[in-house]
């Protein structure tokens, strides 16, 4: 028995087509679907990225300020060191070095420094009394009180005998930098089974001392002579 189609052809593939076409719509609005989300994420990591980009640049700004205050504060302290050792030197009548210089020239054979302390103190000096004139027939007496600085030096050693400290004590008060050079202590010290004499002595800078230029040559090459 032949089958017979009512439906006409052209319905069919206009039918076909409509659901293809349907089908395509869904397929691309999941494909949209899927841009859209996949923008949305990068938009959100692409701020938090902003985000993390501008407390690093913020740490980093902040990490450079405190970098250049240490580098200021390095300079500063640097500068202050300079004007420290400068303003030492020009209150130090004697450089140190000339004075163990002048203190290791002036040592008897066999004789050695143990210790030296070099200290400078401030002593006051009696009230002079100055008189200033207002007029011929008034007068005021005026007291100033005078402050000057004494370098003191404390001098520690030890000799073969009595006769070299008594030498070295000789030799010091004739240097061009000491004055009253005296002995504190002399005692026996026995140092390898050998019987010494352990000495102590003090002395000061001379006031007002002005060395020349061939005291200084002369003090520097004695000490390299020593070494």
């Amino acid at each position: 028995m032949t089958k017979i189609d009512f439906v006409p052809n052209d319905y069919i593939q206009q039918r076909e087509s409509s659901r293809a076409n349907l089908i395509s719509l869904i397929l691309l609005g999941i494909v949209m679907v899927g841009i859209g989300l996949t923008f949305s994420i990068l938009k959100v990591r692409q701020k938090n990225v902003q985000s993390d980009l501008t407390v690093i640049n913020t740490r980093m700004t902040k990490a450079n300020e405190q970098i250049l205050q240490l580098e200021q504060l390095t300079n500063k302290k640097n500068i202050m060191m300079k004007t420290a050792l400068l303003t030492a030197e020009l209150l130090e009548p004697v450089p140190r070095s000339l004075i163990l210089a002048s203190l290791t020239n002036s040592l008897p054979a066999g004789a050695s420094l143990l210790e030296v302390k070099i200290v400078a103190k401030e002593v006051k000096m009696p009230a002079k009394t100055t008189t200033q004139y207002e007029d011929a027939s008034n007068k005021t007496d005026t007291k100033t009180e005078q402050k000057i600085t004494n370098t003191n030096i404390d001098i520690t050693g030890i000799a073969f005998s009595d006769i070299d400290v008594a030498n070295y004590i000789a030799a010091l008060t004739g240097s061009v930098l000491l004055d009253k050079v005296g002995l504190v202590e002399s005692k026996e010290r026995k140092i390898d089974n050998t019987n010494l004499r352990e000495f102590k002595l003090k002395a000061v800078i001379k006031r007002n001392l002005k060395l020349t230029k061939q005291d200084i040559e002369s003090l520097k090459a004695n000490h390299n002579k020593t070494i």
